[in-house]
C-alpha cells in the first residue's frame, strides 16, 4: 500500500486558533481557509511511499530528532504567497531559523534518500524556500474576477512564538473537501 507522506511541524492548538481568527478580517475574500487540524509547516515532502518505506522512514526520522534540540520560531506577517504579483495562498511567513534550517538539512540528508529515493527536492536551503504556513488556498476563478485595486491587500504584523519540541511523520488523503491530514508519528526532539 502506497502512503503519501509528509514531514512536518504541528502547532499547539492555541496558535492553530489564533492564526484562524484571521478569518475574520477578510470575510469576503474568495479563498478556502485550511482546517485547523491541518495547519502546519512541511519541512520535507517525500510523496508516496510503500508501508515498508514507511517503516525505515520512522527509524530515520527517529535518529535524526535525537541529535536536535526543541526551539522556537517566530512568525511576524500573513501575507498573500507565494508571490504578492502571483498569489494562490495566503501565508503566515516566519524568521529564518538556523534551528529549523539544520534539521530540515538533516532529514533531507541522504539517510532518508536511502529509505524513500523519490525525496522531495523543496528544502530550506532552496532560493525560493519560505518558511510558512498555508492559512487559505486563493479560488482562482473568483480573485481573478476582482479588480485588482479593489483586491484587499494582505500584509498583516503579527508576532507569534511557536514552540518546536517534536516533528510528526504525516500522511495525507487527498479528498473532495480537501487534504485530510493524520499523524503517522509524533517524535520527540532531543
Amino acid at each position: 500500500m502506497l502512503h503519501r507522506i509528509f514531514i512536518a511541524i504541528n502547532l499547539p492548538e492555541s496558535l492553530k486558533n489564533e492564526l484562524l481568527s484571521y478569518r475574520e478580517t477578510w470575510p469576503s475574500l474568495p479563498v478556502r481557509w485550511t482546517k485547523s487540524e491541518n495547519l502546519h509547516i512541511t519541512l520535507v515532502f517525500l510523496g508516496n511511499v510503500s508501508d515498508q518505506e514507511l517503516e525505515e522512514l520512522k527509524m530515520k526520522t527517529r535518529e535524526v530528532a535525537k541529535k536536535h534540540r526543541p526551539f522556537q520560531l517566530s512568525f511576524t506577517k500573513i501575507v498573500y504567497g507565494p508571490t504578492k504579483k502571483n498569489p494562490k495562498m495566503i501565508w503566515a511567513i516566519g524568521e529564518e531559523s538556523k534551528e529549523l534550517f539544520m534539521l530540515q538539512r538533516d532529514l533531507s540528508k541522504s539517510s532518508l534518500r536511502d529509505s524513500v529515493p523519490k525525496l522531495g527536492t523543496e528544502s530550506l536551503e532552496s532560493p525560493n524556500f519560505t518558511v510558512h504556513i498555508t492559512l487559505a488556498r486563493i479560488k482562482a476563478f473568483e480573485f481573478s474576477r476582482i479588480n485588482g485595486e479593489e483586491r484587499p491587500q494582505i500584509n498583516e504584523e503579527i508576532s507569534l512564538k511557536i514552540p518546536v519540541n517534536s516533528i510528526e511523520i504525516m500522511e495525507s488523503k487527498l479528498k473532495r473537501t480537501g487534504p485530510e491530514y493524520t499523524i503517522c508519528e509524533s517524535i520527540l526532539l532531543a
